[in-house]
């Protein structure tokens, strides 16, 4: 690809698809996971015991599939890239931790919407591996809490209702108005503030190419623009830089 090839600091937007050959489920997709299950809120999680069960059983679901995941070919590739010298920032939509089992370093990732590989008290903070947490509600369908303060536990993801991390927003628009390419890879691009980013380094003058299966809201503004999979392309442009 020879905008890869030009680019100096690309910035790369990522969603659920680049994580779906690692068995990792859509959650927008025709057959997302929220094509026929309500998504519980944030407010309603802190005032309900109900929707704090309803939303445990939810991630317990899905628990064994993102313990057991692994990265795939576009997750190497974006590595890859770093190791180039090009990546200025990945932003990722993604909660499954797969950009940092990669490789993907810390101070180059922003996970804009958390990650299922921690969990966190809503009193303390304090945070933990999910292990505990999941065998606790598996066992006895309650809401786990906390060790230190009792205070009850959740992903440290952010849920519907939440705003995202301000600091790491600021991040991401930083780099995405700084650089050269854009990439959107595997997001819908419709869950938004997260999905402006790459408009706005389209704006500021860089190329924009999106690679996702099905249509985006910002397909007429793409440079290019890839309807498939992205583990198929990313891959073979890295391979051929």
């Amino acid at each position: 690809m020879r905008l890869l090839a030009d680019a100096r600091r690309v910035f790369v937007f990522t969603g659920a698809g680049i994580s779906t050959r690692s068995n990792i489920p859509d959650f927008r997709g025709p057959q997302g996971v929220y094509k026929d299950r309500a998504p519980v809120y944030f407010q309603e999680f802190v005032a309900s015991d109900h929707a704090r069960r309803e939303y445990w059983s939810f991630k317990a679901e899905g628990y064994r599939a993102f313990r057991d995941a692994r990265p795939n070919a576009a997750h190497h590739a974006l590595v890859a890239l770093e190791k180039l010298g090009k990546l200025a920032l990945l932003a990722t939509q993604n909660v499954d931790g797969l950009h940092q089992l990669a490789g993907t370093s810390s101070e180059l990732l922003v996970e804009l919407h958390g990650t299922n590989l921690s969990v966190e008290c809503l009193e303390c903070g304090e945070r933990e591996l999910p292990e505990r947490c999941m065998s606790e509600f598996e066992a006895s369908g309650e809401p786990p809490r906390c060790r230190a303060c009792s205070g009850f536990m959740k992903p440290a993801v952010v849920m519907f209702g939440q705003g995202l991390d301000a600091a790491h927003l600021r991040r991401a628009q930083a780099a995405s108005r700084a650089a050269d390419l854009v990439l959107a890879l595997g997001s819908s691009l419709v869950v938004t503030p997260a999905a402006d980013l790459p408009l706005i380094g389209r704006n500021a003058g860089a190329k924009y190419v999106i690679i996702n299966q099905g249509a985006t809201p910002h397909d007429r503004l793409a440079t290019l623009r890839i309807d498939g999979d992205v583990v198929d392309y990313l891959a073979v442009a890295l391979e051929r830089l």
